[in-house]
């Protein structure tokens, strides 16, 4: 598992992020906002509260939290196979 290690709120729809092993960038998570859950995120003060918490998820208002390994995955553009090459499907057994 990949873990953030921080994450700042910025313009529009994104986020900052830095992990661990020290990939950091930024990620747009704009086809989230207003939708479910994410319908917090339209009061600004709610999505500029983006934090990561103590097991490396990047989370709001401890209500909604986002999977480090997909936006990992989202920030550099690897594949699942590719961050977990032990990860092994039934076509792959």
């Amino acid at each position: 598992m990949k873990k953030a290690v921080e994450a700042r709120p910025l313009s529009g729809y994104r986020i900052w992020l830095r992990y661990a092993d020290g990939v950091e960038g930024e990620v747009d998570l704009s086809h989230l906002a207003g939708r479910g859950v994410f319908k917090a995120w339209t009061d600004r003060t709610v999505f500029e509260g983006v934090h990561v918490d103590r097991s490396g998820a990047v989370t709001w208002n401890d209500d909604i939290d986002l999977c480090p390994d997909a936006l990992y995955l989202r920030l550099t553009g690897k594949t699942v196979e590719e961050l977990f090459p032990k990860l092994k499907t039934p076509v792959d057994a």
